[in-house]
């Protein structure tokens, strides 16, 4: 497809930035619309990040996705911040406002509740408690979802349980909605016991990695499994499963879902996500 000299610009910035999927998935979008419009990767390093948001605007960007290591600098650099950004402390959407202002938005939560719901109809916070796995940068966006959504109680475990203590300080409750509570990485399998939903936010199972140790026989028949991993689709833990007959959702979708947003504010158009963009998207 064609652009003009009016194209609508948006990017993502990341180091590396190679890998990215995402100018798959909006330029499909845009051709899907028939936007006139351009979605271009952004190799950035790290000591040049501040730069190149601050360039922005200059550039004529409506705005750009961040993606690792840059999450958490993008939130220090923006003029301002969505709830979501300050609550979870990093920010992966970035919307140049028409005074040329910056703000900066998380919807990497709102992109993991989405796939939930679409991957698991029926699926509500509300029927139990998560046991969410990892305390990296997306089980902060996670929790607070769930949490959000009405989860009652979030169980989170990680190896290093002082990282899972320091997320539940952080993130904090919702509303008085919903507890965290975190717990040593050799109950985890406890846990199970009781659970309505199990979230890996690890990169154990992801290709080139080990898969992540988890004896499911304890987990309720009930209970949704899913899995913030996409390459492989169909992890490990997502293949135990659904052997044993639980419903999972995998990763791919929370990437196609949190895009949404973005789409939506810098080319005035909210996008719907397809099997064919699902499709394209795997294909990249």
């Amino acid at each position: 497809m064609t652009i003009s000299g009016k194209a609508k610009l948006a990017g993502v910035m990341g180091w590396p930035i190679g890998h990215s999927r995402s100018p798959r998935l909006h330029g499909y979008w845009l051709e899907q619309y028939g936007i006139d419009g351009a979605y271009v990767p952004l190799a950035v390093p790290p000591d040049r990040i501040e730069q190149a948001i601050r360039a922005l605007p200059a550039l004529g960007f409506r705005g750009c996705n961040v993606t690792v290591p840059h999450k958490e600098a993008a939130y220090r650099t923006v003029d301002r911040l969505d709830d979501t950004a300050k609550r979870i402390g990093a920010v992966n959407t970035i919307v140049v406002g028409e005074d040329g202002t910056l703000e900066g938005r998380n919807t990497d939560g709102f992109g993991f509740i989405e796939n939930l719901k679409s991957g698991a109809p029926g699926w509500k916070a509300a029927d139990g408690p998560a046991l969410v796995i990892g305390a990296g940068g997306a089980a902060r966006a996670v929790v607070a979802s769930l949490l959000d959504e009405g989860a009652p109680r979030v169980w989170l475990v990680n190896r290093t349980r002082a990282r899972a203590d320091e997320l539940a300080a952080d993130i904090g409750n919702s509303d008085g909605v919903g507890a965290i509570e975190t717990a040593d990485w050799v109950s985890r399998e406890t846990l199970l016991e009781g659970a309505a939903l199990v979230v890996n936010t690890t990169t154990q199972g992801m290709a080139g990695q080990p898969p992540l140790e988890l004896d499911l026989r304890a987990l309720p028949g009930s209970a949704v499994v899913t899995d913030i991993v996409y390459t492989p689709l169909m992890t490990t833990l997502l293949t135990a499963a659904q052997a044993r007959g639980n419903r999972v959702v995998d990763g791919v979708g929370m990437l196609l879902h949190q895009a949404r947003p973005g789409f939506a504010a810098w080319f005035g158009r909210e996008p719907e996500v397809t099997e064919g963009l699902k499709v394209a998207v795997l294909q990249g």
